[in-house]
């Protein structure tokens, strides 16, 4: 019989997903389930986008240029430049999400047996393209306990290699909702100057950041515009995940020249969904204000409850919409799955991410969970309340 690859064998499970079976035979047995598990808002995407599409909807569905619509990437620029980002289209590459963008970045500045630095926990999916790129990541650990700061930069220095490509950050994170500081980096951006890395800054949460903070770009940062590649995409920005559409930026010519080689490989990105990720681009300030402080109340409302609860340690996020909490509990992984198989509260359960995921050391984070503030304030203080019994529950049952 064929064999699977190895690179296919080692591409690790979501932990996002991976429990999503256990969530459907939940449902089948009648239960609700509130979903905490993934970073899919229920805030509505911006209807002039939608319109844009039924509006402008072509006669032949035909492929774009393999860098995006030159309108779309100049209007992308003209947004960036508002946000004191000075690039131009040429230094942008529109992808099939940020998802894309991030392997595009990975092959065309890593080779196979590289290594690139990332702070954990991180997005889990960059374990998946760093094992699709080859390229094997070195991890440097933040903790809960210092609210997931940037690790000193001494422990990056420790772990660089002639191996060593690239440091990757996502800012805001995903899973953890820190937001670096512009002093944080600075720093990292002295440190891929010294040792001639790349610095990779995923940054798809931009605009969602709190409590009078403000997100500070790598692209901002005089002197690394070699070293500088910046990710994003309008998943998160204008709630629409499902339009994958994303974006490669960086003012290094030669990293954009083979970034293009990968853009046209596959062709181009998705028609319909450029149409409506330019319109998207006019969504006047007044809806992410209204965005933001209902993800401030959300996030609020999320973190009072979970420091309710005994045992339960949370970092207070920043950004973004997630944060990584610590149960007293055995394993979060058998407790996730516990919860959609064998408990329930008044016909409700929960489904949360297992964090260990978000970790490339074994055997870290195995009793953290991420969840993700995208329900409303009722439903996460219901979820909260259901998580509050159910660690009850799973300890006594020990």
């Amino acid at each position: 019989m064929p064999k699977v690859s190895i690179k296919g064998q080692q591409m690790p499970e979501s932990p996002i997903r991976k429990l999503v079976p256990f969530s459907e035979a939940a449902k089948d047995k009648g239960l609700k389930v509130y979903h905490l598990n993934i970073g899919q808002p229920d805030i509505k995407t911006p209807e002039r986008a939608l319109n844009s599409v039924k509006d402008n909807i072509p006669e032949i569905l035909e492929y774009s240029h393999s860098a995006g619509f030159e309108s779309y990437r100049e209007k992308l620029a003209n947004y960036y430049q508002q946000h004191g980002i000075q690039v131009d289209k040429a230094d942008i590459i529109i992808t099939t999400g940020g998802s894309e963008a991030l392997l595009f970045a990975m092959g065309s500045t890593m080779d196979s047996g590289d290594e690139i630095i990332i702070p954990e926990p991180f997005y889990a999916n960059y374990n998946g393209f760093s094992v699709a790129s080859g390229v094997n990541v070195v991890p440097v650990i933040s903790t809960i306990e210092d609210g997931f700061a940037l690790p000193p930069i001494a422990d990056f220095e420790k772990l660089i290699t002639p191996k060593t490509k690239a440091i990757l950050i996502c800012n805001p994170g995903n899973p953890t909702g820190y937001l670096y500081t512009e002093e944080e980096i600075l720093q990292l951006a002295e440190l891929v100057k010294e040792h001639d890395l790349f610095l990779i800054a995923d940054e798809v949460y931009r605009e969602f950041t709190y409590d009078g903070d403000e997100h500070y770009s790598v692209m901002n940062v005089s002197g690394i515009e070699e070293h500088a590649i910046m990710i994003d995409s309008v998943s998160k920005r204008y709630s629409m995940c499902g339009a994958r559409v994303g974006c490669i930026v960086s003012k290094n010519k030669a990293v954009m020249s083979a970034a293009m080689k990968f853009a046209q490989a596959r062709l181009s990105p998705p028609t319909l969904a450029q149409i409506a990720s330019e319109a998207a681009l006019d969504t006047p300030k007044e809806y992410f204000d209204e965005v933001i402080k209902e993800y401030k109340d959300r996030r609020d409302t999320l973190i009072k409850g979970l420091k309710d609860i005994e045992g339960v340690k949370v970092a207070v996020p920043k950004g973004a919409f997630y944060c990584i909490a610590k149960l007293p509990v055995d394993d979060a992984d058998k407790f996730a799955q516990w919860l959609l198989e064998s408990f329930e509260l008044n016909g409700e359960t929960i489904m949360v991410a297992p964090a260990a995921g978000f970790y490339s050391s074994p055997n870290v984070g195995t009793t953290e969970i991420r969840i993700a503030y995208v329900l409303k304030k009722e439903d996460l203080i219901q979820s909260i309340a259901i998580l509050k019994e159910a660690i009850k529950q799973y300890n006594d049952k020990k």
